[in-house]
């Protein structure tokens, strides 16, 4: 009989696990330089459960996000703020976001002018990226802004 009882008590487990979290093994991300400062503690702490679609994900780095299974949206907060760019920069919820398609359907989104800074990376074929940076603007404002702006602002953004 213990052998039944020990197989029940795993089986009781096994569904327990898939259940709740579907046992999916956390995402491998690297830690920003400024991960541990109390800026980025704020915006983690107020990232959605479910993002374009995607629930979220547990990840492995402090200050990191992800959603989608498997993850299409990554998010990490702490990144060195960037420079002056030629990239495309567009503003979202009084949140100026640099825009890199390099890597087109893969996008990097990273707030300009916000100390330390945000950076997105999501897969545009799975996601919104216009509804995903409109949300994550919201949480990035807490941010505290450098002075930096985008130099070229849409008309209805001005």
């Amino acid at each position: 009989m213990i052998p039944s009882r020990r197989l029940l008590a795993a089986a009781i487990t096994l569904a327990a696990c898939v259940g709740i979290a579907g046992c999916a093994s956390p995402v491998a991300l690297e830690p920003a330089p400024e991960a541990n400062s109390p800026e980025c503690a704020e915006v983690t702490v107020r990232l959605p459960g479910d993002l374009g679609g995607q629930a979220r994900r547990w990840t492995d780095a402090q200050a990191t996000g992800a959603w989608g299974d498997p993850a299409t949206i990554l998010l990490t907060c702490g990144v060195t703020p960037p420079g002056p760019t030629t990239l495309p920069c567009e503003t979202r919820n009084g949140v100026d976001w640099i825009i890199d398609d390099a890597e087109a359907p893969q996008y990097r989104f990273t707030t300009f002018g916000r100390v330390p800074a945000v950076e997105v990376y999501l897969d545009s074929e799975k996601v919104a990226s216009a509804d995903v940076i409109e949300t994550l603007s919201a949480i990035a404002d807490l941010l505290p802004t450098d002075g930096s702006a985008c130099t070229e602002r849409p008309a209805d953004e001005g």
